[in-house]
């Protein structure tokens, strides 16, 4: 029988500012060879994967261990000195800092969105000092390209943390934003957003999301040039990846497009492509259809 509850670690990540700690939640063996990490997207936290990481040590057949990060600037991870510091290249640093604390001899990953951006370069960029290749690499909704209205229409809300009197009005204004995460039961809408607010440090009892509104600083100087400078070169690293990849795709996805899919499934891994219908961007791997393809992609 899987854990309920996952256990709560911290790890230290080396930075120019003294660094800073890496909350991370841990299902199963500890002591398990095989390691699986999950990394969430740009908003969200690491606890997003509990559905998945219970199904994960429930249906191996062999010791397995889930961690799931809470990428620095949200969840329970530091805050950083310097907004500028929330890039895709500080997170993958920060993720080799936790890969050498956990040591694995057999490496799978899976990222949704920017979780499956970090995923890449860990993959696709040379000479890394990973303890061991990844083996399996999932990408949920996320590919080297990404539609410029997209980062537009996100940059219009991220970096507003808000403040609510309950739970419920939380997870309703966050419902507002998140359509695209395909359909879900008031129960399971609840439980993905019990762990993305915390409480405000003021004498009235309310909650706020529970990252970093400076998170949104990066994200805003964002240009339309230097996101295609970006693109060729995550499609440089997806080029170089060797790992098997499982490529999951919202069927109204309007972050990953069918070209783009398409492309991923021809050149580099050479990504097997599932499509889930009647979802967006991006899947959160709590229908049961969706996990049986993860569950099957790392432990079949």
């Amino acid at each position: 029988m899987a854990a309920l509850e996952p256990e709560l670690y911290f790890v230290q990540c080396p930075a120019a500012d003294g660094g800073h700690r890496m909350a991370y939640w841990s299902w199963g063996d500890v002591a398990a060879s095989h390691v699986v990490v999950c990394t969430h997207g740009l908003s969200r936290q690491g606890r997003d994967f509990d559905t998945l990481a219970r199904t994960l040590c429930a249906r191996s057949s062999a010791p397995i261990r889930v961690v799931c990060p809470d990428v620095v600037g949200r969840g329970r991870s530091d805050w950083l000195k310097d907004p500028m510091g929330y890039q895709i290249p500080n997170y993958a640093a920060d993720m080799l800092a936790l890969l050498a604390e956990l040591k694995p001899k057999t490496l799978d990953w899976v990222g949704t969105s920017m979780g499956g951006l970090i995923g890449m370069v860990l993959c696709g960029q040379l000479g890394l000092p990973l303890p061991v290749p990844v083996r399996r690499l999932v990408l949920n909704d996320v590919g080297p390209a990404i539609q410029w209205a997209v980062i537009e229409r996100i940059g219009t809300y991220l970096g507003q943390t808000g403040r609510f009197a309950t739970l419920e009005q939380a997870a309703a204004a966050m419902l507002a934003i998140s359509a695209g995460f395909g359909p879900h039961t008031p129960q399971q809408w609840l439980d993905l957003s019990r762990h993305m607010v915390r409480p405000l440090a003021d004498d009235a009892p309310s909650l706020t999301l529970h990252y970093d509104p400076a998170i949104a600083v990066p994200f805003r100087s964002i240009t339309r040039e230097s996101s295609i400078q970006g693109e060729a070169r995550l499609w440089q690293l997806y080029d170089n990846i060797h790992a098997r990849t499982l490529l999951l795709r919202g069927a109204d996805s309007d972050t990953l497009s069918v070209a783009t899919a398409d492309a991923m499934a021809q050149r580099g891994p050479r990504a097997q492509v599932v499509q889930f219908a009647g979802v967006g961007h991006a899947p959160t791997l709590v229908a049961a259809d969706q996990i049986d393809c993860v569950a099957q992609f790392l432990l079949g």
